[in-house]
């Protein structure tokens, strides 16, 4: 089973600091719209992965949420749909959502990578973390992503994601549930993978499905404060 604190990507999270390694990819003024950036990426082939999928999976929900849930990248069912989070831990974390009074379009649901990272062995694909030339690749993609919808707060789904938008080597067993600072958000913070949860469930653990509810509750809450 896999240690839920691996960093799966392998890579430099995006510059936080003052200078030139913080200036965005492209100018405020000269941002397209997110459908542009969506049509655009449906035809990528910046790297390997575009060989082997069925579909780009970009992202769905409300553009105009405070809240952005984001996860490593897309599995089967999503290759195949082309929606994010639509396997057994998609409706978990549907199940999620609706224990604190939400649904998808409520908010916004993408991934990092865009298409499927997967090595095939004896003629079936298997899940793998994904390269970092794929993540760098994909990242033309998710920049003006998230600076177009521009979230109050980012919710990373699992560590590797984690790793990518808020620290490197996050370690999501000891830091879930901490605000902390994001280049596209105002706060950041981090829950268990719902496909982690899934593994962990038995006959006397929710597997930490109640931590995963605690944290959509505290990042909703963070990106809707009262006034």
């Amino acid at each position: 089973m896999q240690d839920p604190d691996a960093t799966a990507l392998k890579f430099e999270p995006p510059a936080t600091a003052a200078g030139d390694s913080a200036r965005p990819l492209v100018a405020e003024t000269e941002l397209p719209t997110l459908d542009k950036v969506s049509v655009e990426a449906s035809t990528c082939t910046a790297c390997g992965l575009a060989k082997a999928r069925n579909n780009v999976v970009f992202g769905e929900g409300d553009p105009h949420s405070p809240l952005v849930l984001i996860g490593e990248g897309p599995g089967e069912q999503e290759d195949l749909t082309g929606r994010p989070f639509v396997g057994r831990a998609g409706k978990l974390l549907d199940r999620a959502l609706m224990d604190c009074g939400l649904d998808r379009s409520d908010v916004y649901i993408c991934n990092i990578l865009k298409c499927r990272a997967a090595d095939w062995r004896e003629g079936r694909a298997q899940n793998r973390a994904p390269a970092a030339d794929e993540v760098a690749a994909c990242n033309r993609w998710l920049d003006p992503q998230l600076r177009i919808i521009a979230p109050k707060v980012l919710l990373c789904i699992g560590g590797p994601s984690a790793s990518h938008l808020i620290h490197k080597n996050f370690l999501i067993t000891k830091e879930r549930g901490k605000l902390f600072t994001c280049r596209y958000a105002e706060h950041a913070l981090a829950t268990l993978h719902p496909a982690y949860v899934l593994r962990q469930q038995g006959r006397n653990s929710d597997g930490g499905y109640s931590l995963l509810v605690e944290d959509i509750a505290l990042a909703w809450m963070k990106a809707n404060p009262l006034e």
